[in-house]
């Protein structure tokens, strides 16, 4: 604005004629010297107190929202503490988070209740309704506030238990990712054997078996808990691991078996052979020795023949079990024949030992009289090492073998011309068991 433009305003200012306050304030104030002015005064009042309420209840509102969040935040907090750990520490928090849900409540229906008792939107409302909403509404917020804050004070409490769970929480993916991987390789391997024309059955149903077990892992942590999640995982890695190595080894087990059939067949015909020859020991026994030394042995040949149709009736079974790819069953079923034919193989190599041992003493029981009396001196001397006396327990047993290889002696020298030979074996190796008994206890005792 130019100083010209100035002075003209300045002097058409002056030109104008003067006008009395009372016109000023009445151009100012319209009404303001009515009864209307009164009331608009009033009805300013009551808006600054309305919006006074209305920026008390977006506090309020506000601190509610964010208790309601804290509240959830915890409790995620609380369920995850609760999934991974079982302790009274663990437990007790979830009591006092419950009694906190029960306060968070009532200061939520406090608030409610200050919320819904005036409707600050309403022409009617006067200045009295408006501050009481108001401090209604302010009390309901602190109250919001506090209670929050005491929440967010536990949780803080609660940062031992979290971290503990947060650490056993990251434990569940690598585990269960552990079970995914043996869970594929143990079907990778069940389709190389049955590429390899083995239909792998048992460890197909043992496969399927897994499926419950694996849905469960994929439901999470946070339904089954942290520590039974983590339980699960691993037997279904052992699980699937033991069925893929099944799988691995079902060639091989296969040709193991065809083998020990051919095996034990040729095993079954060897004892054929040997028992035909048990007779003639038994022969020579009869007219050699008392039939005390002879009489257990007369049914070997009968039981071996016996015996050895089992064991090949035995052996055609496992061969269908092999051609049906039960290997389970064909491997029991050899087991049985092995143990068959071990004890028959005992009683047709028991003949022929018995009488290499009869021919042996009847020619000089001299021998075996030693070699019984040498383990006997040999225990004494243990016995009295480092001692003046030996201990009762161990003399005593050690006097009665004594007195048993001596009754022994005498009965095979009072025999005649035909003594039991073998009783007398039999008893001189019963002295020897009593002796290693003592000197075991003594060796043990030292």
């Amino acid at each position: 604005m130019t100083a010209t433009r100035i002075a003209k305003d300045l002097a058409a200012s002056v030109l104008l004629p003067p006008l009395s306050l009372l016109a000023v304030a009445a151009a100012v104030l319209p009404g303001a010297f009515t009864g209307g002015g009164t009331r608009r005064w009033g009805r300013g009042r009551v808006e600054d107190l309305r919006a006074e309420a209305q920026e008390a209840k977006d506090a309020a509102a506000t601190a509610f929202y964010e208790l309601d969040t804290a509240q959830r935040d915890l409790r995620i907090t609380i369920e995850t503490i609760t999934a991974a750990d079982d302790s009274p520490r663990a437990a007790r928090a979830a009591a006092d988070f419950a009694a906190f849900g029960e306060r968070v409540d009532r200061v939520s229906q406090d608030y409610i209740t200050a919320m819904d008792a005036h409707d600050l939107d309403s022409g009617s409302l006067d200045a009295g309704t408006a501050s009481r909403a108001r401090q209604g509404l302010l009390r309901a917020k602190d109250e919001l506030v506090r209670v929050r804050e005491e929440l967010e004070r536990f949780g803080e409490s609660l940062r031992p238990l979290v971290e503990r769970a947060e650490s056993q929480l990251a434990q569940v993916a690598p585990a269960v990712e552990r079970a995914r991987r043996a869970l594929r390789a143990a079907t990778e391997a069940l389709d190389t054997a049955r590429g390899a024309g083995l239909r792998a059955e048992d460890q197909a149903a043992a496969l399927a078996a897994l499926g419950p077990e694996l849905r469960k892992l994929n439901e999470g942590a946070g339904q089954h808990g942290i520590k039974p999640t983590i339980r699960r995982a691993e037997d279904v890695r052992r699980r699937a691991e033991a069925i893929a190595a099944e799988a691995e080894r079902l060639p091989r087990r296969a040709k193991e078996i065809d083998r020990r059939l051919s095996s034990l067949r040729t095993r079954a015909e060897a004892i054929t052979t040997r028992a035909g020859q048990v007779e003639p020991v038994l022969s020579e026994l009869r007219r050699r020795f008392s039939v005390a030394c002879w009489q257990d042995l007369q049914k070997v040949p009968e039981q071996a023949e016996e015996s050895v149709r089992q064991a090949e009736e035995t052996l055609r079974e496992a061969r269908r079990a092999h051609e049906e790819q039960r290997f389970a069953d064909a491997t029991a079923r050899l087991t049985s024949v092995h143990e068959l034919l071990g004890r028959t193989d005992e009683a047709v190599s028991a003949a022929g030992e018995r009488l290499r041992r009869l021919n042996e003493v009847s020619f000089s029981p001299r021998k075996e009289i030693e070699r019984t009396r040498f383990v006997i001196r040999d225990a004494q001397r243990l016995a009295m090492n480092g001692r003046t006396f030996p201990e009762p327990r161990h003399a005593g047993p050690l006097d009665a073998a004594v007195e048993r290889l001596e009754r022994a002696i005498g009965d095979l020298e009072n025999g005649g011309r035909n003594p039991d030979y073998w009783r007398f074996l039999t008893e001189t190796e019963a002295v020897r068991g009593m002796v290693a008994a003592v000197v075991e206890d003594i060796r043990s005792g030292r």
